[in-house]
């Protein structure tokens, strides 16, 4: 890390380069995460070139490690999307390292009146991805006048795009609004919410596991019990931070016939759009709380 904000430095006080926004030009874009990418590369079309740099959905986004390309590009960006409030401290350390005139920058915890120390999984609450794709598109128009009525039609589109995603949403809070579930991590609490489902999982062991420290052993008893008197109807398991304590009680609520449904903090498949991700996980939900509702 020391040595790639040396090298952003490095880069910053070359001068970087020269906004490429005017003109119709292409923007150059850096999305901390591909979530994030994924909504500007929708909104920016022909008119953007966005890097997501957090985009392996193997790894676990609280534990990346950037390099001097993630800092090279992060320096030479017109726009840059950062998650915030601690979610990618790399970012913000590289931003502060290369300070110039003319990028712009959108910081979401910023944006949705959040601070570190709450709970940074924002792309999970589809009132916050509505509000960003809103900055990005007047972001966008900001950096390239010239392409505001493109922008604007691309935002239309995107729009439309994630009709699905919220049609599922109200679909599922109409079907079981009110169903107790469970969840191994925080990730899925801004999502739980807009379901109008009943995340009973201890918050104090969702945020340990968000945190990569081991979870309270009164929280792990309490989580236990949920899942074996069969409290909580479904258990949402991120796939991307486990440990021994969140693999066992995935395998305690497969004991009890409580169905299990993976989720992930970045795109899976990686090559899918936000909307396709949303969609996939939302209908393995939205199926998962159908079957448990047939077996009572």
């Amino acid at each position: 890390m020391v040595v790639a904000v040396a090298v952003l430095a490095v880069v910053a006080a070359c001068g970087g380069v020269a906004s490429s926004g005017s003109g119709g030009s292409v923007l150059h874009v850096v999305a901390a995460e591909n979530f994030w990418g994924s909504i500007a590369t929708q909104i920016g079309g022909s008119h953007a070139n966005v890097q997501s740099v957090v985009s392996d959905p193997n790894a676990d986004p609280h534990e990346y490690p950037s390099s001097t390309n993630d800092s090279r590009a992060i320096a030479m960006a017109d726009v840059v999307i950062v998650n915030g409030a601690g979610y990618d401290t790399w970012a913000q350390a590289m931003l502060g390292a290369s300070k110039r005139d003319g990028r712009r920058v959108i910081t979401v915890a910023d944006l949705v009146g959040r601070k570190e120390g709450d709970n940074p999984h924002f792309w999970y609450d589809p009132a916050f991805v509505a509000r960003v794709a809103d900055q990005i598109t007047a972001t966008f128009e900001a950096a390239d006048p010239a392409g505001a009525s493109y922008f604007d039609q691309r935002r239309a589109a995107l729009d439309a795009a994630l009709k699905p995603y919220r049609d599922r949403v109200a679909e599922i809070r109409q079907k079981f609004g009110g169903v107790k579930i469970a969840a191994t991590e925080s990730v899925f609490a801004y999502m739980a919410s807009a379901l109008g489902l009943d995340l009973i999982s201890p918050s104090g062991f969702m945020t340990a596991v968000a945190e990569g420290t081991e979870p309270p052993a009164a929280t792990v008893i309490q989580f236990q019990n949920q899942l074996r008197t069969k409290e909580a109807r479904v258990l949402v398991y991120n796939v991307q931070a486990f440990s021994n304590v969140t693999t066992n009680l995935r395998h305690l609520a497969a004991a009890a016939d409580i169905p299990v449904v993976g989720v992930s903090e970045t795109l899976q498949p990686e090559s899918a759009t936000f909307q396709e991700w949303q969609v996939s996980q939302l209908l393995s939900l939205e199926n998962a709380l159908n079957a448990d509702a047939l077996a009572r």
